[in-house]
């Protein structure tokens, strides 16, 4: 390591108490055995150091990264360390290799415990229904935009959302609901049979289905199999970039993948519950027949007295809002995605649970409702 200045060996040498000399070829050749020396050498303590640099004959990246590792080392003990004499190409080079390194890694936050955590939960959740509430209005602005001007509409996308939300879904909502009916006629069977009130199963089987169960249960599965669709579609195209390259050439994508959407599930949620109504009081009838020996006739002629169409309208209009719900929450989680398929598989779960939730949550509201206005 004291190989005198003018030898081609890189190497790094004491002057005086404060001064260090670097010297000779810092090149890739000769970092492997500089690395080990310097490794072998006492910390030069603390306070002011100068390093020179004017012996230097030749350096590459190898050996300006091992000299920059060397002063990080240094500095990191408390020196300061003050470079003289080095060539410009040199300066520059070390320059570059600060500029690239990786800064430190932050020390990891303290878990948080009891009310902390319960108010940075809070936090979290109201922040994103703040986001939720603005990309809703987004997609209100852009909705009446588009109806006032039909023609930039894409229908072509239009009607293959319709299929794709509704036509496909028409055997598992069917199935469902019939299922549903069934079990509902079979539970209310068994205590109006004790009353003799064998007939009133068609009031429980249509009343329950047609006002309630059967939109219901229609945006229930649709948000598990359409709503978390989109999500992952949005959020595939988020980690390819697609997203970023429609806005890069001016076209808005709430446009292209938000408005039809929400257009094909508003029409396509309400047949679905139609559909579920008469699959639902298909079930019950069945059951009814089964169960009680209630025939088919009779059961038809008490459901249409018991049902009004007051009733079926109610349970119809909820549909549009379960739709609107399971597609903003759907689009809006997609949009949330970014980085990787994790994030994409993540947002996809919330997107699912959310759009359950927040489906429970409008019906309950919408119970308190037509409670108030006695309807």
């Amino acid at each position: 390591m004291h190989a005198a200045p003018d030898s081609d060996a890189a190497g790094l040498e004491q002057v005086d108490a404060g001064t260090w000399r670097c010297h000779g070829r810092w090149t890739v050749d000769g970092v492997d055995r500089l690395s080990r020396e310097l490794e072998r050498r006492a910390a030069p303590g603390s306070g002011r150091l100068m390093l020179q640099g004017e012996a230097i004959l030749a350096m590459d990246t190898a050996g300006a990264w091992l000299l920059h590792s060397l002063l990080e080392r240094w500095r990191n003990q408390g020196c300061r360390v003050v470079t003289a004499g080095f060539a410009d190409h040199h300066l520059d080079l070390l320059t570059r290799l600060e500029e690239l390194a990786e800064p430190p890694v932050p020390a990891p936050p303290k878990p948080l415990r009891g009310l902390h955590r319960i108010g940075k939960s809070s936090l979290d959740a109201l922040q994103e229904l703040f986001e939720l509430l603005s990309f809703a209005g987004e997609t209100f602005l852009v909705l009446l935009r588009a109806l006032a001007r039909p023609w930039r509409i894409r229908w072509k996308a239009v009607l293959a959302d319709m299929e794709n939300a509704g036509m496909r879904a028409l055997g598992i909502v069917g199935l469902l609901s019939f299922l549903m009916g069934v079990v509902i006629a079979y539970q209310g069977a068994v205590q109006l049979r004790l009353y003799g009130a064998n007939i009133y199963v068609a009031d429980l089987v249509g009343l329950s289905m047609l006002r309630e169960l059967a939109p219901l249960l229609a945006a229930i599965i649709v948000a598990g199999r359409t709503g978390s669709a989109y999500t992952a579609q949005i959020g595939t195209m988020q980690v390819t970039e697609e997203v970023a390259a429609l806005r890069t050439i001016g076209i808005s994508p709430f446009e292209i993948l938000v408005l039809p959407k929400v257009i094909s599930l508003c029409l396509a949620l309400p047949l679905l519950s139609v559909f579920a109504d008469v699959m639902g009081v298909l079930g019950g009838m069945v059951m009814a027949k089964l169960q009680l020996g209630l025939g088919f006739v009779p059961f038809l002629d008490r459901l249409n007295e018991a049902v009004t169409l007051r009733s079926f309208l109610l349970g119809l209009g909820k549909a549009p809002v379960f739709a609107l719900i399971v597609v903003l929450v759907g689009c809006f989680q997609g949009f949330k995605v970014a980085g990787s398929a994790a994030s994409v598989g993540h947002h996809t779960t919330l997107s699912v649970v959310q759009s359950i939730f927040l489906v429970i949550v409008a019906d309950a509201w919408f119970s308190i409702l037509f409670s108030w206005l006695n309807i």
